[in-house]
């Protein structure tokens, strides 16, 4: 009988980016990598540089089930005078939207090509 592996459900939307934010203006990647490399192996760190994005950040990891770990274990966290939110990066519905849209239009496309070339699907 083979091992099985612990299953642990993932929330809707779980995903390797985690957004965060009220942090503190003066944080460093290095701050963010200390925090929340304690949680896995993490891919990328992005802060907010500009007016509109200060004091969030995105942490992207190796692996969905640390960003997890980290969600969990850091939404809330005091860090450096602030306590910081984290949550799963949500895409924009506007992208999602105008991905279909452009799949859609595509697919079109390619019906009309083969439909010109006289190219039927294989069954």
């Amino acid at each position: 009988m083979a091992a099985q592996r612990p299953t642990s459900k993932l929330p809707p939307g779980a995903n390797r980016i985690l957004f965060v934010k009220n942090l503190n203006y003066t944080i460093t990647g290095e701050d963010l990598y200390d925090l929340f490399g304690r949680y896995g192996s993490i891919r990328q760190v992005r802060i907010g540089n500009d007016p509109k994005t200060r004091g969030t950040a995105f942490v992207v990891y190796e692996d969905v089930m640390d960003a997890k770990n980290a969600l969990d274990h850091l939404n809330g966290f005091h860090l450096q005078e602030r306590y910081i939110v984290v949550l799963y990066h949500m895409p924009n519905r506007q992208d999602a939207t105008a991905l279909k849209a452009d799949v859609a239009r595509r697919e079109e496309e390619l019906a009309n090509l083969k439909k010109k070339h006289n190219i039927r699907d294989e069954d």
